[in-house]
């Protein structure tokens, strides 16, 4: 409870995070090791998702995701096999962020047989410079809804626990891994974009990267 600071939380969504972590089925987090990676290109990928999918799809991590920017300022995900999610952006300060996510998982997504899982997740997100590159640290609070919840299949609670955890890890490391790629030579990720075709995704890579 002490790290997330629901006051400065919008009032719109304070109730709801606060519900999210007070009532979570579960919890988790993960630090990833350092990466040479300065946070001011990790940050303009965080700030530009169909550009962070576009390149996270080149590098060939899976799932492969397509995002999706709304008008209301909150961004969704898709790997078009039965995972979703849309996040929210409460609050960004200077080495933080935290997110209001929801998540589903269609019936099998997960395992064979499973059946669908809906989730809210409240996520805070830390980041830094640290003497050996970039570091971060990434909590997470997890209430699944109430179909999941039933008498049937809470031996199935175990497994999207484990699978929850193990997943977020995954993601958590590969974001700054292919940061450290994008900053290494980011030229290498145009023509593959240009041939994808989003102009939005092509838009934000030369507005922050530029062009030779």
């Amino acid at each position: 409870m002490a790290q997330v600071p629901f006051e400065k939380l919008p009032p719109g969504f304070r109730e709801e995070a606060r519900e999210v972590v007070t009532r979570a089925d579960f919890a988790f987090q993960t630090r990833t090791q350092p990466k040479r990676v300065k946070v001011a290109t990790m940050e303009k990928l965080f700030d530009h998702p169909r550009l962070g999918a576009a390149m996270w799809r080149y590098c060939q991590f899976v799932p492969s995701f397509c995002a999706q920017v709304h008008a209301d300022g909150s961004w969704s995900i898709d790997d078009s096999r039965g995972l979703r999610g849309t996040l929210r952006l409460l609050l960004r300060q200077p080495g933080l962020r935290i997110y209001l996510v929801e998540g589903q998982a269609d019936a099998g997504r997960l395992k064979s047989l499973s059946p669908a899982v809906g989730a809210r997740m409240v996520t805070v997100y830390r980041y830094w410079d640290g003497p050996n590159g970039f570091e971060s640290h990434l909590q997470t609070w997890t209430k699944l809804d109430s179909a999941l919840l039933g008498f049937f299949s809470k031996p199935f609670r175990g497994y999207v626990r484990g699978r929850q955890d193990e997943f977020i890890a995954y993601i958590n490391g590969n974001v700054a891994t292919f940061g450290e790629f994008a900053e290494r030579d980011p030229q290498e990720f145009l023509g593959p974009l240009q041939r994808e075709g989003d102009p939005v995704a092509i838009a934000d890579f030369k507005a922050l990267f530029g062009k030779k």
